[in-house]
């Protein structure tokens, strides 16, 4: 039997059952947050996306201020949907958060039914969709009642804006809130999207316990550190990296020598299995589970062939594993 193009689109990639729903995620997941704004060519960014959807990642995260300027991540996006991908919709899962900074004035922040409500709708009409897959709650909100957050989510899957929802940031006390609330109100929390890596695991303490026992879908981004966790810096500062182009997230004094050892250290080990260190760091989070998808960042199609060849080898024996955590239990100070 002869297979079409789809079928063997997906023989690539991996998925996996996100909590207690019928969705399945990709292992790998791309986001949209730096290399899709209106600074960039939109013809690499049509080239990214597409060698992505042709490798089996099927899902596509974005948010209302992603840019840079914000908001332009998801106007280039619906463009390239478009354009390129009309009659793949269905194959899509398609997020947007809301959480952060997005307009002036008291209403354009936080976590209110006003801001959320609104940045939806932003949100859909610059992607010139009915409804997204996964709609985020970007971060808590210390000052708006949880109630009101989780409530203004589940009316937004009652209107059919989106199918299903989910949070970011949360601490486990505040995840464990927040499922509970979404469960009395019939509308399940999906997944949590948490900052996770080799560098930064504090989801290890507490929160993907709530999330296994709750059953509840998790989606790690910032794997990569912010390109710490890759050999770009083994050389020096290249022109085109982000500490040489904006310095905001990954700066030059993350480049410490302690940072650098842990991470040349790291790279001989993954050389050892047959991968780049970034390939490495994927599959490292990948060995557990309970998370659902990784999320990844890129500027180049080749970053989403390494991407998706770290998921044909997650498996480490104790060895490695014990040999990671001497590396870096090792002067633990990792400012990023």
């Amino acid at each position: 039997m002869i297979k079409t193009p789809s079928q063997q689109r997906y023989e690539s990639m991996q998925y996996r059952r996100c909590g207690n729903s019928g969705i399945k995620l990709p292992s790998i997941s791309l986001g949209l947050w730096h290399n899709f704004g209106h600074v960039n060519q939109i013809e690499k960014a049509k080239q990214i996306i597409t060698s992505a959807f042709d490798q089996g990642i099927t899902h596509f995260d974005l948010a209302n201020n992603y840019g840079p300027p914000p908001g332009s991540a998801e106007e280039v996006f619906g463009k390239i949907l478009h354009s390129e991908f009309k009659d793949y919709r269905d194959e899509m899962i398609i997020s947007s958060k809301a959480g952060y900074t997005m307009w002036d004035g008291p209403y354009g922040d936080w976590g209110s039914k006003k801001y959320l409500v609104s940045s939806l709708d932003q949100s859909l009409k610059r992607m010139g969709l009915d409804y997204v897959d996964i709609f985020y709650h970007h971060r808590p909100d210390p000052q708006t009642p949880l109630e009101e957050t989780m409530a203004t989510l589940s009316l937004l899957v009652r209107q059919g804006k989106a199918l299903y929802v989910g949070i970011s940031n949360y601490g486990p006390s505040e995840t464990q809130d927040a499922i509970s609330m979404l469960r009395e109100m019939g509308t399940p929390c999906l997944i949590h999207q948490v900052k996770y890596s080799m560098l930064e695991r504090s989801a290890e303490k507490g929160l993907l316990e709530v999330l296994e026992k709750e059953r509840t879908g998790c989606i790690a981004f910032s794997p990569l550190a912010q390109g710490l966790l890759t050999d770009k810096y083994f050389n020096g500062i290249p022109a085109e990296s982000r500490i040489a182009n904006s310095g905001i997230f990954l700066k030059q004094s993350d480049l410490n020598q302690s940072n650098m050892r842990k991470a040349e250290q790291l790279n001989q080990l993954a050389l050892s299995r047959d991968q780049k260190l970034s390939q490495m760091a994927l599959s490292w989070l990948l060995k557990d589970q309970r998370v659902t998808s990784v999320l990844i960042g890129a500027s180049s199609t080749q970053q989403i062939d390494e991407a998706v060849g770290a998921v044909k080898n997650s498996y480490f024996d104790n060895d490695e594993l014990n040999r990671i955590n001497q590396i870096l239990d090792s002067n633990k100070n990792v400012a990023l």
